[in-house]
């Protein structure tokens, strides 16, 4: 069961406006930060979209059996079995494989601090929070500082945990005859939980082997698994293993490198199986899209927050009556939303035009045309009927 120190405080109409100030100082730093990241937002798209359709272009098919010296340069897809013969070792637990990477991860059963606030607003604009902290015993890969907490007391973590998390990657990793670097091993996805045996555990360092019990998928560190105190760590391990691989990238000389194209945006791309060119350049565009609209649409949220902010005032003077207040915090916050949303297209269209005026040229011309020409339909006396 979680337990839970609830205290109270108060803010009076004075104290929330000099927050409310405070406010529109940082709303001051948002907005530009909001329309420079828009308008870098809109240059990156386009350019990574440009370089994806001249490595569309340009790409060579190989097979991964023979390193042709007329590729030399060129932008290459090739897919085979990536391997390698190096043994990746966790030297602190005793664990070797054979494999491309081998990752450590350590977890600690810890106190973890949850904060509730709950606000009512009273006549005159002062208000009541009643802030609820909750204390709760989980797993984090990371030490939770309990010094920090609300109410330290009956909660205290250990400082420290045994290790941290640990990648070990195979120095020498081949692809048919190609080496690959480590940009492009590190890349490399499809991971496995690696199962532990006790041919592991006696591996385990003389220091350790009395501390530890291994769980099958993990070594635990505490008394008893099935009732974790506080202060218990596990350590779990993942393998990536030799599989099958495609690759999108520059052939340079024995190995593979990023491509560089003329629109700006290097290309060296990994996946998991044998997929072919097309479809790993058409997953490649859909993600560049998916990243241009979540980007367009952060940047719009972080407009609108910057212009909330701005009007943030109105809405504390308002709260003088409690029902006003809400009225003029929802108006605000529409107002701040209908600008975000206006300021962020003009930026995105300025955008446009800087990285592609000829399009964007093309575009408005179009529209007048189309404007122009609905004008004169409507002007257009009705044929007289027979």
């Amino acid at each position: 069961m979680p337990d839970t120190f609830t205290e109270s405080s108060s803010q009076s109409i004075f104290g929330r406006l000099g927050d409310a100030i405070k406010g529109v100082l940082f709303g001051i730093v948002l907005i530009p930060v909001a329309i420079i990241l828009l308008f870098w937002n809109e240059g990156r798209a386009v350019k990574t979209a440009a370089s994806l359709k001249e490595g569309v272009a340009a790409v060579v098919g190989v097979t991964a059996d023979a390193i042709l010296p007329a590729n030399e340069g060129k932008l290459i897809h090739v897919s085979g079995g990536a391997t390698t013969a190096d043994l990746v070792r966790d030297a602190a637990f005793g664990v070797s494989q054979n494999a491309i990477r081998l990752t450590r991860t350590v977890e600690m059963f810890q106190w973890q601090e949850q904060k509730k606030a709950e606000t009512r607003k009273k006549l005159g604009g002062g208000t009541d929070t009643q802030t609820t902290y909750t204390y709760t015993q989980n797993w984090s890969d990371q030490p939770i500082r309990s010094s920090e907490f609300k109410q330290p007391e009956g909660h205290s973590n250990p400082t420290s945990m045994l290790g941290g998390t640990l990648v070990s990657a195979a120095d020498h990793v081949t692809l048919g005859k190609f080496n690959l670097p480590p940009a492009i091993v590190g890349s490399m996805r499809g991971d496995q939980a690696l199962p532990l045996s006790a041919a592991d555990a006696e591996n385990l360092p003389a220091e350790l082997k009395a501390k530890v019990k291994c769980m099958g998928d993990s070594f635990y560190l505490g008394a008893d698994p099935t009732a974790p105190a506080i202060g218990d760590q596990r350590v779990k391990f993942t393998v990536l293993k030799p599989a099958t691989f495609s690759v999108l990238a520059r052939q340079t000389g024995q190995t593979l490198d990023a491509y560089p194209t003329k629109a700006g945006r290097a290309i060296q791309r990994v996946e998991s199986g044998e997929i072919p060119a097309d479809a790993m350049f058409q997953h490649a565009k859909s993600e560049n899209t998916w990243l241009a609209w979540g980007l367009r649409l952060g940047g719009t949220l972080l407009m609108a927050l910057g212009i909330g902010l701005l009007l943030r005032p109105l809405a504390t003077m308002a709260d003088v009556l409690p029902l006003l207040g809400d009225l003029v915090g929802v108006g605000t916050s529409f107002v701040a939303l209908v600008v975000a949303v206006m300021a962020s297209a003009v930026v995105i269209a300025v955008a446009w035009f800087a990285v592609r005026p000829l399009l964007s040229v093309a575009l408005v011309a179009a529209a007048i045309g189309a404007f122009v020409v609905a004008k004169r339909v409507a002007k257009k006396p009705p044929m007289a009927q027979a």
